[in-house]
């Protein structure tokens, strides 16, 4: 009983430590980028430009704690973020040290979509 115990917590230990590998892992698209979201339809606020933090795959923003985000090492990104009665969700593509995406949303009532651009 207890070597299968002992196998199990070593198999356990085996995975979290690959997991952890993969995670740490940093990705072409890491660092910071300034991000400029655009309003193309609806009456939401006309633009937003601000810093992003991308640390191996994953978007951040040290304000917004509501912002999940991922960055595939193909330069795919999708993106979601609430704050308070607004929410937006996008995609699109970075390259290189640049990117452009579509994002829709609302704010309250208002639907709304747009087109975002990043660079570094």
């Amino acid at each position: 009983m207890f070597s299968r115990v002992a196998r199990a917590s070593q198999l356990a230990l085996a995975i979290t430590a690959v997991g952890a590998g993969i995670a740490d892992a940093g990705t072409n698209y890491d660092g910071s980028w300034s991000l400029s979201i655009v309003t193309d339809r609806g009456a939401c606020d006309a633009s937003y430009i601000f810093q992003v933090q991308i640390e191996s795959g994953i978007v951040s923003h040290p304000n917004l704690v509501k912002l999940k985000g991922r960055v595939s090492s193909k330069g795919s990104v999708r993106v979601s973020v609430t704050v308070g009665e607004k929410h937006a969700s996008g995609a699109g593509r970075l390259s290189g040290s640049s990117g452009r995406g579509r994002w829709t949303g609302y704010s309250g009532r208002d639907r709304c979509s747009g087109h975002w651009t990043a660079e570094r």
